[in-house]
């Protein structure tokens, strides 16, 4: 009983001590992950659209959707349009949205 007692109290101890060991070393880096947060919108995220989207899809904004150039030849363009309709199917459990906008992004481009 008073050996368990003694490892439950080291236990706690250096417990304790780690953690008091992680805060400061936190203290210390906190200026370098300021740094690095703020750092990375810049990189992770710029190959991505930033702008809205109007209130009419246009023939840009489709592009935009398919992933694709907005003079894109029909092959090219189908194919992007069932790609992306594979991965997001509805059936996937994926909801209707983004199948319902690609499918106005592929008729917008082809009747162009």
């Amino acid at each position: 009983m008073a050996g368990t007692m003694i490892v439950v109290g080291l236990t706690i101890a250096a417990a304790g001590y780690a953690g008091r060991y992680a805060l400061q070393a936190m203290k210390q880096m906190e200026p370098q992950m300021k740094q690095t947060l703020q750092s990375l919108p810049k990189t992770a995220f710029s190959g991505y659209y930033r702008g809205g989207f109007e209130s009419k899809m246009n023939k840009r904004e489709a592009a935009l959707i398919l992933g694709v150039s907005p003079t894109a030849n029909k092959a090219k363009i189908r194919e992007a349009h069932r790609r992306i309709m594979l991965l997001n199917h509805p059936d996937k459990g994926w909801p209707n949205l983004l199948p319902r906008s690609t499918r106005v992004a592929w008729s917008i481009i082809e009747s162009n």
